[in-house]
């Protein structure tokens, strides 16, 4: 008599390949998720940084941050899932900059002024004590 010997998965074997898949999946998810959104926040921080060196050319060639509107003379820059806006201070000798996340990156807003202060003034996990846009641990990440 010849024995045929089945070959395959038991159920058993299946459930549990089936749960350890499921528990790296979601702690995987959330992870990669917050890594993708973190990795669209230095289009704005470079469109803020190289806004303040164009307006500080302006300020040496003009003596002024404003136009005769009174607006910021240089154009603010575009950045994806960022929306970037100028305000004008004390008579055209200060501004700042503010580009706010909008979408994928909706809660993030990070400023920056004419003396080169950087800040974030929103954050999804809390805003940081010191004058910064990142941070690791609890000291400022320049």
């Amino acid at each position: 008599m010849q024995r045929y010997r089945q070959q395959g998965f038991t159920l058993i074997e299946l459930m549990i390949t089936i749960a350890i898949v499921a528990i790296l999946a979601s702690i995987a998810l959330p992870a990669y998720t917050a890594y993708l959104q973190r990795a669209r926040v230095p289009v704005a921080l470079d469109g803020l940084s190289a806004y303040l060196t164009r307006m500080e050319q302006r300020y040496q060639d003009v003596g002024s941050y404003a136009n005769a509107a009174n607006a910021c003379a240089v154009a603010v820059p575009t950045a994806d899932n960022f929306v970037v806006t100028c305000a004008i201070s004390d008579a055209g000798q200060g501004f700042t900059a503010t580009a706010t996340g909008n979408g994928p990156v909706a809660g993030y807003a990070f400023t920056i002024d004419h003396l080169g202060v950087r800040k974030t003034t929103a954050h999804p996990k809390g805003v940081p004590a010191a004058n910064c846009w990142t941070t690791r641990g609890n000291t400022c990440d320049t």
